[in-house]
C-alpha cells in the first residue's frame, strides 16, 4: 500500500520540522560526508526513524535535494544577518566569508566538505544549485564592497573583480588550512582574507590637534 496515502488518512502533528532535519542532515554530512551519508543516520541524529524521512523526502537523494534547496533559500538571509549585525560594511563581509570556516573543525570535515563539492560540479541535477549559490554569494559579497565604497571604507576599486578575489580566497585558504592545519579553520582564513582587503582599506585621517 502506497505509504502517502496512509499518512493522508491519519495525519499526525509533525513534532520534528523539516528545518530540524535539515540541520541535523548538516551536521551528520560534515560528519560522514555525501558518500556515508544514509537516511538512517540522519533520522538517528534527527530523533525519527527511517521510514519518516522516506515519507518526507522519498530517498537520500531527495533529501540532498532539500539540503540544497534551504542553502539557496538562506543566502541573502545570511547576508542581511551579517550586515545588521555590524556597523561597517567591511566587518559583515569579513563574518560572512568567514561562517563555513567557522563551522570547519577538522580537516575531515573539509574532506567531507569536499566529496559534497565533487558531486555538485559533476552531477548534472545538483550542479545548477551550486552554481546560483555560488553567483548568490558573489553578488552579496559586492554589495557589502559597494556600501564599503560608499561609505568610505575603501579606495576606489572594481569591487566586482574583488567579491569574485574574497570568493576564491575564502574557499582556497580554507583548503591550505586543511594541509597546514595550524591554528583554527576561521583564524587561518581570515588572515589571508585581511592581507587581500589592506591595499582597499581606506586609511583613518588623524585629527588635527
Amino acid at each position: 500500500m502506497n505509504v502517502y496515502y496512509l499518512s493522508s488518512m491519519s495525519p499526525r502533528p509533525r513534532t520534528v520540522s523539516d528545518e530540524q532535519i535539515i540541520l541535523a542532515t548538516q551536521r551528520v554530512m560534515s560528519q560522514l560526508g555525501p558518500i556515508k551519508l544514509t537516511l538512517a543516520a540522519v533520522a538517528k541524529e534527527a530523533g525519527l526513524s527511517a521510514a519518516t524521512l522516506v515519507q518526507r523526502f522519498g530517498s537520500k537523494r531527495g533529501l540532498m535535494r532539500a539540503l540544497w534547496a534551504s542553502a539557496l533559500g538562506g543566502v541573502d538571509d545570511c547576508f542581511e544577518a551579517q550586515r545588521s549585525s555590524h556597523t561597517s560594511a567591511l566587518d559583515a563581509l569579513l563574518d560572512a566569508a568567514l561562517m563555513m570556516p567557522r563551522g570547519t573543525h577538522s580537516p575531515d570535515e573539509m574532506a567531507n566538505s569536499l566529496a559534497f563539492l565533487h558531486i555538485d560540479l559533476t552531477d548534472p541535477e545538483f550542479y545548477p544549485h551550486m552554481l546560483v549559490l555560488s553567483e548568490r554569494t558573489e553578488a552579496g559579497y559586492r554589495a557589502l564592497l559597494d556600501e564599503a565604497l560608499r561609505r568610505g571604507e575603501l579606495v576606489k576599486c572594481n569591487t566586482a573583480q574583488l567579491a569574485r578575489a574574497v570568493s576564491a580566497i575564502a574557499g582556497g585558504s580554507l583548503i591550505s588550512w586543511g594541509v597546514f592545519r595550524t591554528g583554527t579553520a576561521e583564524r587561518w582564513v581570515r588572515a589571508d582574507l585581511e592581507m587581500l582587503l589592506a591595499p582597499y582599506r581606506r586609511k583613518k585621517q588623524k585629527r588635527r590637534a
